[in-house]
């Protein structure tokens, strides 16, 4: 039987809603690693994982927010070719 590592879950981890487009924000990591995870999961259960990790889980929440800002929700859980280079 193997064991699984313990999930940290960060606070900062929500539901958010823009224009009508929900998604939970979940910013984890994995037990006794550093660094921290972002992951959106959409309405239909797709997810999109940011490759690289994140010093806190405020920086990963901050990224989030940036992208949001910048992009827009929609666009950050379903880039075009040109947003891919700068999203994640």
């Amino acid at each position: 039987m193997t064991d699984f590592p313990d999930i940290i879950r960060s606070p900062l981890s929500q539901r958010f809603t823009e224009d009508g487009v929900t998604v939970q924000v979940e910013i984890y990591r994995v037990d006794g690693t550093e660094g921290w995870t972002l992951e959106l999961i959409d309405e239909e259960g797709g997810s999109t994982v940011w490759q690289d990790s994140f010093a806190t889980d405020a920086e990963a929440f901050a990224e989030f927010t940036d992208g949001v800002e910048q992009l827009g929700l929609a666009k950050l859980i379903d880039p075009d070719e040109d947003d891919l280079a700068t999203v994640h």
